[in-house]
């Protein structure tokens, strides 16, 4: 099987430079149009990483709207076949980014107080929660079969979910993390709608293996940090890729086509 980690499109928050933990910061327009483009990615390799069968994400409304464009995407590609079935998104509490305390909402480069900061050992026994309830079943389930599993969060927790999976789930060959950083915080980069993919996959089990309580999964990292999907995506320039996305406003596509249709009449009527 292969799970899928992936950061959040970019939000307005990103954009101001502001430690956004636990702040319930919007997806800009851009990052609307990022998130499409992740989910039509993703959804077009079901070839290759098998179908999703799970869809998890942060509560947070940056992370589960990237989700949810990963699910609409997966609809649409499902169409009438039987085999693809479409996930719905299950938000996770625990999936929530780092709380930095009184440093929420302030620039970055400003001294990251520790007052009310949350602690690593906090950010591992969330994660341990959400292995443990929710994708270490999944994972002993499907480890052997085409299948994907996608998770959608934020770039510190992702590390910290990261870090437990290569504890918990021995690694087959060395993973193509980044080099010369030890903080399990940054043990890989991510970018908005930046994809890690690890392949997971049962072991042959012995007696020895057995005997020592061995893990019986092997996992491998594939590749971090991908964003070829967003080769090409030009941020809208005149603030308006960087503004809150509106869902009551038509969307970016919509507008631009409109706007198009409209100069194309007003042409003729010239002629």
């Amino acid at each position: 099987m292969r799970l899928l980690l992936a950061r959040h499109g970019e939000s307005v928050d990103n954009v101001a430079g502001l430690y956004a933990g636990s702040r319930d910061s919007s997806l800009t327009n851009h990052g609307v149009l990022q998130a499409k483009r992740l989910g039509a990615h993703i959804a077009g390799r079901h070839a290759a990483i098998g179908p999703i069968r799970n869809l998890f994400a942060s509560n947070l409304q940056r992370a589960y709207r990237t989700a949810d464009a990963i699910a609409e995407a997966c609809q649409l590609q499902s169409g009438d076949s039987a085999s693809l079935v479409a996930p719905g998104v299950i938000r996770v509490e625990d999936l929530r980014e780092k709380d930095f305390g009184s440093s929420e909402g302030k620039k970055f480069g400003h001294k990251e107080s520790a007052d009310g900061s949350e602690s690593p050992e906090s950010m591992r026994l969330r994660i341990d929660r959400f292995l443990d309830h929710h994708l270490s079943p999944i994972i002993g389930r499907l480890a052997a079969e085409n299948a994907a599993v996608v998770v959608v969060s934020h770039g510190i927790i992702l590390n910290v979910l990261l870090k437990a999976l290569l504890s918990r789930y021995l690694p087959k060959s060395p993973s193509p993390l980044i080099a010369g950083r030890s903080d399990p915080e940054y043990l890989a980069p991510w970018s908005n709608t930046g994809v890690l993919q690890i392949r997971l996959e049962r072991a042959e089990s012995n007696a020895s293996h057995q005997l020592h309580g061995v893990k019986t999964i092997h996992c491998m990292v594939e590749y971090i940090n991908n964003v070829d999907h967003l080769e090409g995506l030009k941020k809208t320039r005149g603030g308006i890729g960087s503004a809150k996305f509106d869902s009551r406003q038509r969307t970016m596509d919509s507008f631009f086509l409109s706007t198009s249709k409209k100069r194309k009449i007003e042409e003729a009527k010239d002629q």
